[in-house]
């Protein structure tokens, strides 16, 4: 296969012109994959003196061509020569061969970002995600809100009636999206209760490389002055679901993006509601009240304020995969103070709480796009040696 595209440096060519080629690059890509072969994209960048050819390759360019067409945009606006071509054909998903080029332990930090996964990384996290969600990969929203149960899919059902719904009943994390020119709407997955579950989710959503992920749950509330229905967005994180510990050591810092918090503070004092900033205690043992004296004692130590048992995980896997992420919790218990979660007074609370839970997380994400149209700015989750691309929110 010798197709090759490229896209030279021009300040002097015009928008629509620019925005043309950027087009026929994305075209090429998926005329590349449909053929059965990676397209690869290489990016030589004049400004930079340690790294100044990048390159990797991609599967399935289509379902995530909003990404590829803005970043290939910045890139040439910033002086960048983009080549698009091929070296070698799609390994088929049934081939032993494909898990060689699966180990992220194989992570080059230079070619992050744009680059972040291999071609059969990609081409299996999409495979897998159509098959837990039930939705094609196409359909998948920049905008990314994780929940685990019914009744928020109910609200968004309601609010958006003519979301993409899956395609058959009884898959495991099924998935509904409101759709928008460019991938600008919202996709709202359920992933049931669990890190597992959260890990193995965002695992494959990571490779859409989506604008932002943010969990939207219920978590028990541990301090006096907590109500029923107050809100916690976190400020931080402590690791007790146990998932990651291997991939991410437990002594690096995990926090939600500072910009994104910022825009779910706005969005519940608009809203003139209750509620506090603080640590999220993600455990893995939803029985934690069972082994109460330890786990009141790491509660302590780390000053928490509420406890789930999915935030943790998506946070941190929002931070190795470099996607702004954040979390909006409200209280649905205290088990500490005498009201644990029962199932009359828990069925009450989901039905007062459900529409506007929802509803301030859109609203927050409203303000983002707002003002970063273009995405949220990653510095704070990037690597120090990690190529800035094409400008500083990059």
């Amino acid at each position: 296969m010798t197709t090759t595209f490229s896209i030279l440096p021009d300040n002097k060519r015009s928008e629509d012109d620019l925005n043309a080629l950027v087009s026929k690059a994305c075209d090429v890509m998926e005329e590349l994959y449909d053929q059965g072969y990676y397209p690869k994209m290489t990016v030589k960048r004049s400004w930079s003196e340690h790294n100044p050819v990048i390159e990797g390759e991609f599967a399935k360019p289509k379902a995530y061509r909003w990404y590829l067409t803005r970043e290939i945009k910045k890139l040439v606006q910033h002086g960048a020569e983009v080549v698009v071509d091929t070296e070698r054909k799609a390994v088929p998903l049934n081939d032993p061969l494909l898990l060689d080029a699966l180990d992220e332990e194989d992570w080059d930090i230079t070619q992050k970002k744009l680059f972040l996964f291999k071609a059969e990384r990609i081409d299996i996290s999409l495979n897998r995600l159509e098959h837990y969600t039930g939705t094609g990969a196409e359909d998948f929203q920049r905008n990314i809100l994780f929940t685990n149960y019914d009744m928020h899919v109910e609200v968004f059902r309601e609010k958006y009636p003519d979301c993409v719904k899956p395609s058959r009943k009884g898959v495991q994390m099924p998935a509904y999206h409101h759709k928008l020119p460019n991938n600008e709407g919202l996709t709202l997955i359920n992933i049931g209760v669990g890190p597992s579950n959260a890990k193995t989710c965002s695992d494959h959503i990571a490779v859409l490389r989506p604008d932002l992920m943010i969990m939207v749950g219920h978590c028990g509330g541990l301090r006096n002055h907590q109500e029923i229905g107050d809100f916690v967005l976190a400020s931080g994180y402590m690791r007790a679901d146990g998932v990651l510990d291997d991939l991410l050591p437990l002594h690096v810092p995990i926090a939600p993006t500072f910009t994104l918090n910022l825009f779910l503070q706005e969005a519940l004092r608009e809203n003139k509601l209750n509620y506090r900033i603080g640590t999220v205690y993600t455990t893995m043992n939803r029985n934690w009240e069972f082994s109460k004296k330890k786990s009141i004692q790491d509660i302590h130590l780390s000053r928490s304020i509420a406890i789930d048992m999915e935030s943790a995980t998506l946070a941190t896997n929002g931070f190795r995969y470099r996607i702004p992420h954040a979390t909006l919790l409200c209280v649905s218990d205290k088990p500490l103070h005498g009201k644990p979660k029962l199932s009359g007074p828990a069925q009450s609370f989901y039905e007062n709480s459900k529409k506007l839970h929802l509803d301030v997380v859109i609203r927050a994400i409203e303000l983002a796009k707002q003002q970063h149209p273009t995405g949220l700015p990653t510095s704070s989750i990037r690597a120090l040696n990690e190529p800035l691309m094409g400008g500083p929110d990059a």
